[in-house]
């Protein structure tokens, strides 16, 4: 049986929104954390230099509102119908996010997913200290993560298929024979071979 992967970003993919941002929210502070998410996921700033800035502006946030705020997040229309969809095609599937696992953890079991890889948010006495560390802070952490992933799952390019919708999922496309900008950012669209600007990833099964 040939083995085939299929890799979604989190935040505006299979989630609608920003983590971040509803963070930001809490504190007050969105439309400051926005200017730059936007920019970043435009290409116009360096994707760790933006995300140590965002997080840092974090600081004081409780543990318990955060993991709160992470639970509750929207999943993005057909979420649940496109994992399902893929898995029955027998594919396996996987998140990457820069964002963070206080959500991706808690939505990849939400979602069936056989895995998630993604960003530590720093706590203390139970409180966010600003700081970030793991394993997607760079503009090239997907596609260097993928390639790990093939190698080990022996998955070809052929048969994997990524999703996304910013610079930082650009690092992914040239691993994968099918590309998909989801609801994206002009700067990823100009190298997807398949474009979705309808908020529906179901819309993703009319091309396996």
């Amino acid at each position: 049986m040939t083995n085939k992967l299929a890799i979604f970003d989190f935040d505006s993919t299979l989630m609608d929104g920003e983590t971040l941002e509803f963070f930001a929210e809490e504190l007050g502070i969105r439309e400051k954390v926005k200017a730059i998410t936007d920019r970043a996921m435009h290409g116009e700033l360096d994707f760790f230099e933006s995300l140590i800035e965002r997080v840092s502006l974090l600081k004081g946030l409780s543990l318990e509102k955060t993991n709160e705020i992470c639970y509750s997040l929207p999943l993005m229309n057909g979420a649940e119908n496109v994992v399902n969809g893929l898995k029955e095609q027998g594919y396996k599937v996987i998140c990457f996010s820069g964002g963070f696992r206080n959500a991706t953890s808690h939505f990849a079991k939400k979602l069936g997913l056989d895995g998630e890889f993604a960003n530590y948010l720093h706590s203390k006495d139970n409180v966010l200290t600003g700081f970030v560390g793991g394993e997607m802070m760079f503009n090239n952490s997907k596609g260097e993560m993928l390639k790990r992933l093939q190698n080990i799952m022996n998955v070809s390019i052929e048969n994997t298929l990524v999703v996304g919708d910013g610079a930082n999922d650009l690092s992914m496309f040239k691993f994968a024979n099918k590309k998909v900008a989801f609801c994206a950012k002009p700067i990823l669209k100009n190298e997807a071979n398949i474009i979705i600007d309808k908020k529906d990833l179901t819309l993703i099964l009319n091309y396996i």
